[in-house]
């Protein structure tokens, strides 16, 4: 496979003494010649901003969809899913810091044009950009989903929504689905553990439901950084308000990285399961492998709809239009 040369950045102005400002996420960063910005990946070269991960893929698999997690789009089915290296966030619990936040020893260069070879030969229909942050891989990203799009396969975008609007909606274009982490409802903590703010966030969770794009939910809860127990409740109350039927995940988290609390207690994790019930239709837990907690019910009668242990997928209970078998409540599931 050839080797893929660096690129001419989108969503970037120049700025005086050579400088430029990048404008892809709200950080907004105000790079010096021969530095990057946050992310690490995107480069002022003689006051042009290039992206130096372009083609770069660090992980490469078919995965069940769930594992992404998407529970309500395509339940049961293999998905295509590739990673780069670099992100704008800097979490101190980050599950895949190896590649988020080093650059990593072992990169395969695979083009648009290759990758879309790629998956058709696997005969996916399914490609998933994740395991590290897609929106720093952004011309890559847009290139690949614009191919991949003409080719009648999906693209699913595993982020964590730190983007600026104008991109965002450029790249809406070529997405079918998004599973958005949102990391908790404490400004301090998304500044000082995460290095970002909630607002930007929460804003693109809006503009996808708007732009009627499959979205899910993420928030890992974290000891003693965002369980505050009053502060999660206002992010079900915030979610539900937006939609009721955005499925929700709540993930166990685990020591990782530079974080060594314990693991989130299971019983909590339960009871924030009760509380967000009253505010979403959907809820899971994560990390706590257990099959009443990850299964789908009707919101209305109850019945269950999927069952979930792990990876092993049973539908019942939804008939041909989407709807509850038993009281023919619609349930927002592809299939």
């Amino acid at each position: 496979m050839k080797k893929n040369p660096i690129k001419k950045a989108q969503f970037y102005e120049k700025y005086k003494n050579n400088m430029v400002k990048c404008s892809l996420c709200p950080h907004n960063c105000i790079i010096k010649e021969n530095s990057t910005g946050i992310c690490g990946v995107r480069k002022n070269i003689g006051g042009v901003l290039y992206t130096l991960n372009y083609g770069e893929i660090t992980a490469l698999n078919i995965d069940p969809i769930e594992k992404k997690p998407l529970f309500h789009y395509y339940p049961g089915k293999k998905i295509f899913s590739i990673g780069t290296w670099g992100c704008n966030f800097k979490c101190a619990f980050c599950q895949n810091f190896e590649i988020s936040q080093i650059h990593p020893y072992s990169i395969y260069k695979i083009s648009p044009e290759e990758l879309v070879d790629i998956v058709v030969k696997k005969n996916m229909d399914m490609v998933a950009f994740t395991y590290s942050e897609p929106i720093v891989w952004y011309e890559y990203v847009y290139d690949t989903a614009k191919k991949l799009k003409e080719n009648n396969i999906k693209t699913i975008l595993i982020t964590n929504g730190y983007i600026n609007r104008e991109p965002l909606l450029k790249l809406l274009h070529y997405i079918d689905a998004v599973n958005i982490d949102l990391k908790g409802f404490n400004d301090e903590f998304y500044k000082k553990v995460i290095g970002g703010e909630k607002e930007p966030v929460m804003e693109n969770i809006k503009i996808l439901i708007k732009n009627k794009i499959h979205t899910e939910v993420t928030t890992l809860v974290v000891t003693e950084g965002n369980d505050n127990k009053i502060e999660l409740e206002d992010l079900f109350k915030w979610l539900g308000e937006t939609s009721k039927d955005i499925p929700l995940h709540l993930s166990r988290y685990y020591s990782v990285y530079k974080y060594n609390k314990p693991p989130t207690d299971i019983i909590f994790l339960k009871e924030l399961y009760q509380i967000a019930k009253k505010y979403l239709n959907y809820v899971y837990l994560g990390n706590v492998w257990d099959k009443s907690y990850e299964s789908t019910y009707c919101p209305k009668c109850g019945s269950l709809i999927i069952k979930r242990e792990g990876y092993n997928i049973k539908i019942q209970n939804i008939d041909d239009k989407g709807r509850c078998k038993h009281c023919l409540k619609e349930i927002p599931i592809f299939f």
